[in-house]
C-alpha cells in the first residue's frame, strides 16, 4: 500500500525557494508567472493495514512543521 504527503508552507509564510525560482523563471523569459509556492511530495511505501490516521500522525509528529506548514495526505 502506499500513500503520499503533499507538504506546503502555508500561506502568509514566506517562501524564499518559491521566490528565487518565480525570479529566475522570469529572468529565463518566462514573464507570465505571478508567484511560486514550492513545496514537497514524500511517497511511503506501508504495510496492508496501514490506516489514514496513522499516516496522520506520522505528519504531525514528523513529516510536516504544523507551525508553518500544511499537508494533504493521499492513500492508494
Amino acid at each position: 500500500m502506499k500513500a503520499r504527503v503533499y507538504v506546503m508552507l502555508k500561506n502568509g509564510v514566506l517562501d524564499p525557494q518559491g521566490e528565487a525560482v518565480r525570479h529566475a523563471l522570469g529572468s529565463l523569459g518566462f514573464d507570465g508567472v505571478e508567484g511560486v509556492r514550492q513545496g514537497k511530495v514524500i511517497e511511503l511505501d506501508l504495510a496492508e493495514g496501514t490506516t489514514e490516521a496513522t499516516v496522520t500522525e506520522m505528519c504531525e509528529k514528523l513529516l510536516a512543521n504544523t507551525v508553518i506548514e500544511s499537508y494533504r495526505v493521499e492513500m492508494g
